[in-house]
């Protein structure tokens, strides 16, 4: 979440809450939405780094509002995180994976079964972004961007299940 805040503090000083509603505005209801005391924990961090500068606003008849600004060694770690490719897509300490590959040592379950679970949990995940997907705002291209990424990713487990219950049957 610090280097996502960081980049939209780019664009001009903003308080917490309004960080938190552009995130979503952006990011549409299939990215899990930030909680607002994970937004005021992580400013808190990225001011004592160094990173923002916060600032108190009086509001008259109401409790000060804290707004941040970007500093100069923001701008440099967001500029940073630019250049720096994305890790890996997948992860390879999955932890599905683990489970398949020790269901036969511990006697847990068997592997199909594991499989088809997995594999009732991927389409019942499908059907809840097809959801969002058509109930999406057409004009939030990152949204929809973001849930036809999921649905592929998606897409690609599932043919992967195939695979696996191929090869160990």
């Amino acid at each position: 979440m610090r280097l996502p805040l960081l980049a939209l503090l780019v664009s001009g000083p903003a308080h917490g809450y309004e960080l938190k509603q552009a995130l979503e505005a952006l990011l549409g209801a299939a990215y899990p939405r930030p909680n607002i005391g994970q937004v005021y924990v992580t400013l808190g961090r990225l001011e004592k780094a160094g990173l923002i500068v916060g600032e108190d606003v009086e509001q008259p008849g109401r409790p000060n509002k804290r707004t941040y600004r970007i500093t100069a060694a923001g701008r440099e770690a967001v500029a940073a995180w630019y250049e720096e490719a994305a890790a890996e897509p997948r992860v390879l300490r999955d932890e599905f994976f683990m489970k398949l590959a020790l269901a036969e040592h511990a006697g847990a379950t068997d592997r199909t079964v594991l499989i088809r679970k997995q594999r009732r949990r991927y389409l019942s995940r499908m059907r809840e972004l097809t959801r969002l997907a058509a109930a999406a705002d057409r004009d939030n291209r990152i949204a929809h961007l973001l849930v036809e990424g999921a649905m592929l990713h998606l897409q690609a487990d599932l043919e992967w299940l195939e695979r696996c219950q191929e090869e160990l049957e």
